[in-house]
Order: structure tokens, then sequence, then C-alpha cells
């Protein structure tokens, strides 16, 4: 497999020094930006794998910029931060983060988080270049495209999904009426183990039916049975 690049996006010099001596060490290539536009900048003319990002940043905030990521790419993303709050990850999370780590961070963790993150990601190219066996699924004027990873609504609008919305959804499209519990779903998404309180499903779940609910006359797509997890219940066909 390939060498990860990694692109710090945080403003603390000290802080990202030692992001950078940790990855370094750890045989990873590492870029760094200070702000927004330097991020930019560095994804126009780097083939990033993985982007770790602070929220607290000079002009644009990390969230703000999170949301541009998720607009043109499905590079992995990891939040270290200084916000504690709970509201804060889950919309981190919402906004389409792959993971959510405070500070002070235990180095070993962080990098152990980063490697799964970057191997589950890196390896899942590498099969979905080998494997596409469908192209597109295609229910209710809806268009899952596999290979562009997007969602394309009935009045052709584009959406990028996150890498944990295409998986969700692309397992839904692959047995549609089927009921996928949490921990299926989780396992998909994020190669994890479902454990008490984890809310990362039903997050990506509300992210998703958000799509759909850009189109008013779009029907429940998505079905919550409670007790037992969700259901894709569109009119599906595949090409």
């Amino acid at each position: 497999m390939q060498t990860a690049h990694i692109l710090i996006v945080e403003d603390e010099l000290v802080t990202r020094n030692t992001l950078k001596t940790i990855f370094e060490a750890e045989g990873y290539l590492v870029h760094e930006a200070n702000d927004g536009t330097e991020m930019h900048q560095i994804l126009a003319e780097h083939p990033v794998n993985l982007v770790i990002m602070d929220i607290n940043l000079p002009g644009k905030n990390g969230l703000l910029l999170a949301r541009e990521l998720r607009e043109h790419a499905n590079i992995p993303l990891i939040f270290l931060t200084g916000r504690t709050n709970e509201i804060d990850k889950i919309l981190g999370l919402e906004i389409g983060a792959d993971d959510y780590l405070t500070k002070p961070f235990n180095p070993r963790e962080l990098t152990i988080r980063t490697r799964n993150l970057l191997f589950r990601s890196m390896h899942q190219e590498i099969v979905d270049d080998k494997q596409r066996p469908v192209e597109q699924y295609k229910f209710n004027g809806w268009t899952l495209e596999v290979n562009s990873r997007s969602l394309i609504s009935p009045t052709g609008q584009v959406f990028k999904l996150p890498r944990s919305e295409f998986r969700a959804l692309q397992l839904f499209c692959e047995h549609p009426g089927k009921i996928h519990s949490r921990a299926v779903l989780l396992k998909k998404m994020t190669n994890r183990e479902l454990k008490a309180h984890d809310r990362t499903v039903d997050v990506t779940i509300r992210r998703i039916r958000k799509h759909f609910e850009s189109e008013a006359d779009s029907p429940e797509i998505i079905v919550t049975i409670h007790g037992e997890g969700y259901r894709f219940c569109g009119d599906l066909q595949t090409s």
C-alpha cells in the first residue's frame, strides 16, 4: 500500500510541530496548514489521504472547513480539538468527520485511530477499484453513483457523500427491504464494533435523510424499525 499523506490543519505551532513529529515517526508524509486557505492550497497540490483538523482556527473555523471539504472530496477527517462539549462532537460527526478526539490527547491513541482509519479507507479504495459490479443504484428518482460516491436528486442536485454515508446507503441498496441493525451498519461504515451510547449510526442516518428531505415530494426511503434498526424502502433499480 502506498505511503499515506496526512494534512494537519492547526494554528498552534507547538501542537502542529508535535503532530508532525509523531506522524513522521510513523512513516507518513506530513503536510501542514495554519488555516483554511493553506488547507485548500495543499489539497489542490498533493494527494492527501487524511486530514486532521482543529475546530478553533483563524478565519473560517474547522466546522465550516469540514463542510467545504465534504462538498468536494471524500477524504477521511479527524477533528482534534480542545472543544470537549458533547454538542460540538455530535455536530462534527454530523458534518461528516470520521472521528473526533479532544486535547490533551494520547499520542498512542491518535496514531492507532489514524492507522486504522487510513487502512480502512485506502484498502477500500483498492477494493472499489477492482470490484464494481454495480455502477449506480436508482430509486424513487434518486441515483446513487458508486464510482463518484455521489447521491443525485430527482432534480439533478449532486451530494458528494462522506464515506460513512456512502457505505451505509450502499449497504441499504445492496439489500433492499432488509432490516439492518445499528451494529451491522456501524461495522459496514467504520469497521468498528457497536458500543453502548454510540450514536454514530443514528447521526449518519439523520444526515442521509436530510438529503432526501431536500426534495419536497420524496417519500420515506429509510425507515426506523424501533428496537431493531433501519430498513431501506426505496423502489430500487440497478445498472
